[in-house]
């Protein structure tokens, strides 16, 4: 494992839970091992509201793929994998879900009182083609400062080994982020063999794995008969910067803020949920 360029002076700060909705053992265990899954975040019909806003935009991306010569836009293919991607921003109906209550206090504990919406995307494995994803951080994409966020994987269907489900090298976040390498048409990858054994997260539906944004994980293939449903919210400080350049060129040539993008939707204000 080699450090990413610009990672120059990363020290990992643990946290303390305040929200009420992370016990101390939690985010004891999210700083140790870079994750920690809680379920029941939504109810039933929360979680029926919520699936629906997220096929519909699924609908929509497949019918933009299967457009295309290929039937594919970089990693987003039809029958393997489909991601519906920046919801909050175009999808109004969305925000009360991404501004949930327990997952506002997972972001108090684990980010911070000011807290911005970095990314969000409906990524749905489908059956045709099964396929895993990279090792990758997610900071191992766009490489953000701070450099740990907190990404929200919310499983809308019970998440499992069978139908590709989240898997992460817990231990490895505390490194900061790792060099990342193309890998085809897959994405990028931090490295092909991983370190240390795997945990697998399963996730029931409703619930949600929390992971760092230097967490090394992966998806693997989706084995069932039933399309695999996620949708994946990122969360920043507000004053986390997107860093400007290509690493093998050196740089960072510039930033630019997260609140300066239209996804860089505020839900956290002095430990406060926004209202808009």
């Amino acid at each position: 494992m080699n450090l990413h360029p610009w990672n120059k002076s990363f020290v990992w700060q643990n946290h303390i839970a305040t929200s009420g909705v992370l016990t101390q053992t939690q985010v004891d265990q999210f700083d140790s091992e870079g994750y920690v899954v809680v379920n029941d975040i939504f109810t039933s019909s929360e979680l029926k509201e919520l699936v629906e806003i997220t096929d519909a935009a699924q609908a929509e991306a497949a019918a933009h793929l299967a457009a295309q010569p290929n039937k594919r836009i970089a990693i987003s293919e039809i029958g393997a994998i489909t991601f519906a991607a920046e919801l909050a921003s175009r999808k109004p109906d969305i925000h009360k879900f991404v501004k949930n209550t327990k997952i506002m206090g997972a972001c108090r504990d684990l980010v911070g009182p000011d807290v911005r919406m970095y990314h969000d995307q409906a990524v749905y494995k489908q059956i045709e083609k099964p396929r895993r994803f990279p090792w990758h951080q997610d900071n191992g994409y766009l490489f953000v400062e701070p450099q740990h966020y907190l990404t929200c994987w919310i499983a809308l269907n019970d998440a499992t080994i069978e139908n590709g489900c989240p898997q992460i090298i817990p231990g490895i976040h505390k490194n900061g982020t790792l060099s990342h390498y193309m890998v085809s048409t897959l994405g990028y990858e931090c490295f092909e063999n991983p370190p240390s054994t795997p945990v697998v997260a399963e996730i029931k539906a409703g619930g949600a794995v929390f992971f760092s944004s230097l967490t090394p994980h992966l998806t693997g293939p989706n084995c069932s008969n039933n399309v695999r449903k996620a949708y994946i919210v990122q969360y920043a400080r507000h004053d986390a910067l997107v860093m400007e350049g290509n690493a093998g060129d050196g740089g960072p040539t510039g930033s630019h803020t997260i609140s300066s993008e239209p996804r860089g939707i505020a839900v956290l204000e002095s430990g406060q949920i926004c209202a808009n």
